[in-house]
This record gives C-alpha cells, structure tokens and sequence, in this order.
C-alpha cells in the first residue's frame, strides 16, 4: 500500500510544509498552517518511451492568428455603480469573489442585485451557507426584495454545479465560499476545500454559462481567507470597505475589464445606495474661508474625484515636533515639508504639522502634493485660499511642480464641480501652468486660477 504523506498548508498563502509552522516563512502569518492530506499521486515515476514520458505525445498547437475574436456577453446587474466596477456588467460565465468585513453588506448587495435580475426575467440561485432561509427572507423583506430567488441551503459543490447545469440560473450566488465542501478528506472552510471548491464552481460556471459570485471571508489584515490560489481561479476580485459613512467597492483583479475602478455607496434602510456625485459627498462639510483647506483633484484607482487636504499647524511644546498623517503618504509629506522650509524658507522647525484627508479615505497619489504644501503654507500664514480654486501636481525635490497621471481627468472632474480656477501643473489643454510651489503660492493670493 502506498504512503500517504500528509502536508501543511498556510490558509494565508498557499505555502507548503512537511510539518507544522508556528509561523509562515512566506506571508510572515502566526498560526496558519492547517492539515493536508493531498490526493494519492498516479503516476509517479517516468517509464520507457520517447524522451522518457512514456510515450505521452503533445496537444495540438493552435497559431494566435487563426483564433477567432468574441466578446463576452455581459449581464448589467441594475446597479451602475456596482456596473461600473466590474467593467460593465456581469460576465456570463464568469465568476467574481468580493471580499470585505463581517457585516460590511456583502450579502445586502448581492441580494440586490439577485433582486434586480429576477425581477427583469432571469433566474437567480442564491446558495445560502451561514444564513438559514427565514433570515433571508427578513432581509429580502426589508430592501422590498420583489423578485422570485430560487434558494437552496446545499452547500455541496457537486449538488450546486448540478443544480447549475439543470436550471441554467443566469447567476449564481454563493455566500459563502468557506461554507462550501467537496466529497473527500477535509473540513469546510480548509485550505483544500476552498480550493477544490472553487475550482469546481469555476468550472460549472464556464459549461453553463452562469455568472457566479462567491463571497468570501477576510483576514484580519483584510485579505480573503483561504489559499492565495483561488483569487488567481477566479476571473474577478473586489473588496467592499468602509470609509466614514461610506462603502467604497473596488476591484483588484478584472480578466473582463480595467482593475482599479471605483464604486461608492451609501448604506441606508433600504441597503446600499450608489453615490452618484462622490466629489460633492465628501466636500459636503467643507468649511469656506478656513486657513489649510485645500480642495485637490485625485483620482483613486480610475476615478475622478474631489477631496479636501486639510491642514493645521501649532506651537509645538515637545523638543522635537510633531509630524501627524492622516490618509496620505507620510513619506511624501515629509518631503514636501522638506520643500517648504529648503525653497520657500517657511520655518516649521518649532511648530507642529498635522495633515489631514478628510473623509475617511486613503490615497496614495503623488498629485496631492502641490495641495499638500499649499494647505500646510495657509496654515502656517494664516490666511485662506479663495474657495472657487481646486489644485493638483506633483512636487519635486527642487520645488518644480510636474505633470500627474490622468491630468485631463482630474481637470474635467474639477470643472463638472463647478470649480473653474485651477492651479496645476503646465501643459494641460494650452494652460500655461505653474512650474514650482513659490510660483502657485503667489498665484493663489493674487486671486488668479
């Protein structure tokens, strides 16, 4: 009888020991391994024949030339924000995980959209795992949920792929992954069956055609639990957070589309609500006429937006002074910091800076820089910014401003706020531009955008 040999998997990453690890040379994770028992091995060992593969010959080879171009069809889900992330929809046979904190509305939304979809028509199978039916229905009831779900609390892979193939759902939802089990060794939840899971729910996707989505359980540092492997099985990855009174949707990884993208929501009785205009939601309590408050253009993945760098500055009563970064960079505020005092000769030496993103978010953006130094500069002076002016750029050692990616962009969301005095960098739409921090300082109090 063969030997089995068993293996220990980390469930944060995928890597592999003969014996258990306190903690993961790889992902440096404590306590992560979990018990393995893989599959016995065929074949082991090469045999006689060609090249000493037993004779084995290789799979046609087919020229990139003769392949033929096919646009997947795509299956709007109702929601234009939740549209927008995925790159225009659901993707039929295609199979999205979203990730996020316990309660953060993973389930609220995809109930939404199953909502959305079956009240248009289409069939929708939910696989409910760590919910019982009558739960379901209560939430259903308190978002007006007017749709016919078909709902199953089957969590048996092989019984959810054939109930895939037999119904031909146009999507499937599958909360969660780590509820899911596959016949053979293993408990749900573990490295293998989430694999295997995954796996085979993938594959049932691609034959019937059914846009799937899983959802998946995090880590405390955020990550969806489980081997890394099943983020690469699967075509799309998105993460639902929290930012102040927002969730923010995001996509990592797109097979279908451009990774990055952005959605904004708003939790409210009726669920999730898409933030139509976030730029005006975040710079809704902007204070006018304050000194250190600067409205900067960004963009947060592929989106536009407006946000407010805030920043203030006090007599500092410790030896050294206090450096305090909240949603940027610290590093590139240092050196913008470093700019001030080396090019414009502001003396920060004895006082305190505290930079603040308002809002909640975190962006690391070069393009806040020019902002940066203008709201800490107001600070220190004491004086406001005209509030009808918005700012990007990034600032340079030499305290030259430079251009920043998707500067049209940036400019085109200013002006559809209704900010129409810009100060940024030069060579934007025949703009002459400011070229250092000294040139725009004195550009913004002589009132000229």
């Amino acid at each position: 009888m063969a030997k089995v040999t068993t293996r220990y998997v980390c469930t944060s990453c995928g890597y592999q020991s003969a014996k258990p690890l306190g903690r993961c040379p790889n992902c440096q994770v404590w306590n992560s391994f979990e018990e393995e028992v893989p599959a016995a091995a065929v074949g082991k060992g090469r045999t006689g024949g060609l090249g000493g593969y037993g004779g084995v010959t290789g799979g046609k080879l087919t020229p990139l030339s003769t392949v033929g171009r096919r646009e997947e069809p795509r299956l709007p889900s109702g929601i234009p924000e939740l549209d927008r992330v995925l790159g225009g929809g659901l993707v039929a046979g295609g199979v999205t995980l979203i990730g996020g904190e316990p309660g953060i509305g993973k389930s609220t939304l995809l109930l939404q959209v199953a909502d959305r979809l079956a009240t248009g028509g289409q069939t929708v199978l939910y696989v409910a795992g760590e919910e019982s039916l009558e739960q379901i229905r209560l939430r259903a009831d308190r978002l007006g949920v007017k749709g016919d779900i078909h709902l199953t609390r089957d969590t048996r892979a092989e019984h959810v792929a054939a109930l895939m193939a037999e119904h031909k759902p146009a999507l499937c939802i599958v909360d969660s992954i780590q509820t899911v089990t596959v016949e053979g060794d293993g408990t749900p939840g573990g490295v293998a069956q989430v694999r295997e899971g995954t796996a085979l729910l993938t594959r049932a996707a691609k034959e019937t055609g059914t846009a799937t989505v899983l959802v998946g359980h995090v880590t405390k540092e955020g990550t969806v639990a489980g081997p890394k492997v099943m983020e690469h099985i699967v075509d799309t990855t998105v993460f639902l957070e929290t930012v102040g009174a927002f969730r923010l949707l995001r996509s990592v990884k797109n097979r279908f589309g451009q990774a990055g993208e952005l959605g904004v929501f708003e939790m409210r009785g009726e669920g999730l609500v898409a933030v139509e205009n976030p730029s005006a939601a975040f710079l809704a309590e902007r204070p006018v006429g304050v000194p250190g408050s600067v409205v900067a253009a960004t963009i947060d993945g592929q989106r536009p937006m407006l946000l407010e760098v805030q920043a203030l500055a006090a007599k500092t009563p410790y030896p050294n002074p206090r450096r305090v970064v909240v949603g940027l960079d610290p590093r590139r505020v240092d050196v913008v910091l470093a700019v001030l005092e080396r090019r414009l000769d502001l003396t920060l030496g004895g006082l305190d800076v505290y930079v603040n993103l308002a809002g909640g978010l975190k962006v690391a953006d070069p393009g806040l820089d020019l902002a940066v130094a203008l709201a800490v500069y107001s600070a220190v002076v004491g004086r406001a910014l005209p509030g009808n002016v918005a700012v990007f750029g990034e600032v340079g050692l030499a305290g030259e401003v430079r251009s920043t990616q998707g500067s049209l962009r940036r400019a085109e969301e200013a002006r559809r706020a209704g900010y129409r005095d810009l100060i940024v960098p030069p060579g934007l739409e025949g703009r002459e531009g400011v070229r250092s921090v000294e040139e725009a300082v004195g550009l913004v109090w002589k009132g000229v955008g």
